[in-house]
């Protein structure tokens, strides 16, 4: 008797970018997402063009190009963009398929201030990864909208394969979105998040996730911080009995405070779960001078966000909330590797271990951001 036929299993596809490379990816989208253009084909379009011409300002490309697109009209595409002064010669439309004309983006001919200041390897990179993404069995051939909303969500997408609707999702790209699930592009969609389906999975972009579940963080604390980590009430007040008077008066002034209104429970955890630090990993690493050159003045905000928070609750910001009160949605890592770096550079301090002790610290003093009566080196809480 012959042995059942087993299918064979998938190979699983490296990813096409790195983090930086997914970095640049999604400059490029939101470069062309802030252009004034209402049309997917002409988006679309706009995507392939200036990736092209991204270093000199001037990209080949051919008929073939357009057909690739699958463009519901490629002359008025190519029109919008002329609208906005780009040089498209009319042998792209009228010409042979295979020929390529040179078009040049004059905005993107800038010595300084460059839109999309990306080396030739980049380049070389982002484009293949545009080029491999539509090319996709699920939006091979789907509209240009659909395609275009592969594009972001794909750029969006962790290693885990989670993302968050970005910001400068094109307005067309909203009524797409089932397509995608439709196509199993996607494999989930609620609300703002999405999952992208495994067998797209290599044209994700790697940005970091608060839902990827091997999210490593960068503080872990060996008890387990978990959600249903329970800390009994005769445990908590022994704790508290035990603490410095200080220590005891900062924790019931956060576990009394009537703007936070968390659980005892957390509050709980938080004082008696011991820390072991580990390093940040490598995308966080990677990923923060990106994440800084788009923040200027990051440390003086901090600084003045932990006065005006202070004089609001009676006690200091945790990590998530100075982060999500200065509107920096960050995943856990990348979160409290920032902070350390606030730390590190002084515009902040701490009484470590202790938990919601941030303040202003020594560069903020320079500035004149300081607590009321604090000095520098304090080290009260």
């Amino acid at each position: 008797m012959s042995k059942p036929a087993v299918a064979a299993a998938k190979p699983v596809l490296p990813f096409l970018l790195t983090t930086q490379q997914g970095q640049a990816a999604r400059t490029l989208l939101s470069y062309v997402a802030a252009l004034p253009l209402s049309s997917p084909d002409a988006q679309l379009l706009a995507v392939t063009v200036a990736i092209r011409a991204a270093k000199t300002g001037t990209g080949n490309i051919a008929g073939i190009d357009l057909r690739f697109l699958n463009l519901t009209d490629s002359a008025q595409a190519v029109a919008d963009l002329r609208g906005l002064g780009w040089q498209i010669p009319e042998l792209l439309l009228l010409g042979e398929p295979e020929t390529p004309v040179a078009v040049t983006v004059p905005d993107l001919a800038a010595e300084t201030d460059h839109p999309l200041p990306f080396g030739k390897q980049m380049r070389s990179r982002v484009s293949g990864w545009t080029t491999r993404t539509l090319a996709c069995k699920p939006v091979k051939k789907a509209s240009p909208a659909t395609r275009l909303a592969a594009l972001f969500l794909a750029a969006h997408a962790s290693s885990s394969l989670h993302g968050t609707l970005p910001a400068d999702l094109p307005g067309a790209c909203g009524a797409a979105l089932p397509d995608l699930i439709s196509k199993n592009f996607l494999a989930d969609l609620s609300d703002d998040c999405y999952r992208l389906d495994a067998a797209v999975r290599h044209v994700a972009g790697l940005l970091p996730h608060p839902s990827d579940s091997a999210d490593p963080p960068t503080q872990v604390r060996p008890r387990g911080f978990a959600a249903n980590l329970q800390i009994g009430p005769d445990e908590w007040a022994q704790w508290k009995a035990e603490a410095s008077p200080a220590l005891r008066r900062h924790a019931e002034a956060v576990e009394n405070c009537s703007v936070c209104r968390m659980p005892v429970n957390q509050v709980a955890a938080a004082f008696t779960v011991s820390y072991r630090l580990i390093p940040a990993p490598r995308y966080v690493r990677d990923a923060y001078p990106s994440w800084a050159a788009e923040h200027p003045g990051h440390g003086p905000l901090a600084a003045q966000f932990t006065v005006d928070f202070r004089a609001d609750h009676g006690h200091g910001p945790s990590y998530g909330q100075l982060c999500f009160g200065l509107d920096w949605h960050l995943p856990r890592a990348m979160r409290t590797f920032v902070v350390h770096q606030l730390l590190a550079d002084e515009w902040l301090t701490e009484t470590a271990p202790k938990p919601w002790t941030l303040r202003p610290g020594n560069a903020a003093h320079v500035h004149g951001i300081a607590l009321p009566g604090q000095t520098l080196l304090a080290s009260q809480s």
